[in-house]
């Protein structure tokens, strides 16, 4: 079996392969002091609830985006898997050519929804990942990772909302009954949501524009289906996508001999 690791800066996935079947995944919230014992005893604890015998992981691969944790999840793979974990990054063959400058600046993560969305949905296309940042991710026929777009995740921009506003609660993001909001906390779920629709489909239109209207449009992340379901452009909701990357970039790994 083989155990996926996709680190962001709010949450950690971890994904178990059987082949190329995803028999379960977690989402864990990141935390960057917890220590390689703590990774170690999370990690077969879930394994234990699912009734997966940890000793089965034959391989690990991880794909992370906060290099304080690397170090810590290579040694807790080591520690407490017996493996060397296969560490993703720009360097890692995986049939991808990459044309963002330099190569190193972008995010694993980014790099593994590209092989997942071409393997799975063809070229071209655009995967739009919904973390604590949201990145749009283009990649043209040839299937070269062409680079894409950056912009806050909706949980930044609530955040943001409540914090500089005295006088504005927090509220759940979800989407309103009506747009026009009645209370205060309506008018800002409406803000939110429909707001962040309209930097959405603004975003795409234009990347759209450059890649052509037949790009199939992917939404991965922890609210893609919340905002894919008032989005003129996402036709696709894939939540597992990056886990199916990481996957498909290992066997790769197999082939290649790394």
């Amino acid at each position: 079996m083989l155990l996926v690791i996709d680190t962001g800066n709010t949450n950690t996935t971890l994904g178990v392969f059987d082949g190329s079947s995803l028999v379960v995944h977690w989402r864990l919230t990141t935390a960057r002091a917890r220590t390689v014992d703590e990774y170690g005893v999370y990690a077969r604890n879930l394994f234990e609830f699912a009734g997966i015998d940890f000793k089965a992981i034959t391989a690990i691969a991880i794909a992370s985006v906060v290099p304080p944790l690397n170090y810590t999840l290579k040694r807790m793979a080591e520690v407490y898997f017996h493996l060397t974990p296969l560490m993703i990054d720009h360097t890692t063959e995986m049939g991808l050519e990459i044309l963002y400058n330099p190569p190193s600046d972008v995010g694993a993560d980014r790099l593994v929804d590209a092989v997942a969305a071409i393997h799975k949905y063809g070229a071209p296309s655009i995967v739009v990942d919904f973390g604590t940042a949201t990145t749009f991710n283009a990649i043209d026929a040839a299937r070269r990772y062409l680079g894409g777009v950056i912009t806050p995740g909706i949980s930044i921009s609530s955040e943001a909302l409540f914090q500089r506003a005295a006088r504005l609660p927090p509220v759940e993001i979800k989407r309103p009954e009506k747009v026009i909001g009645s209370s205060t906390v309506g008018s800002m779920q409406s803000g939110l949501y429909y707001g962040y629709i309209g930097l959405v489909d603004g975003i795409l239109k234009r990347m759209l524009d450059d890649l052509g209207a037949s790009t199939r449009v992917v939404a991965t992340g922890g609210l893609a289906s919340l905002i894919a379901t008032g989005s003129e452009y996402i036709s696709t909701v894939d939540p597992t996508l990056t886990l199916e990357g990481l996957r498909l970039i290992y066997e790769r790994s197999l082939e290649s001999g790394v």
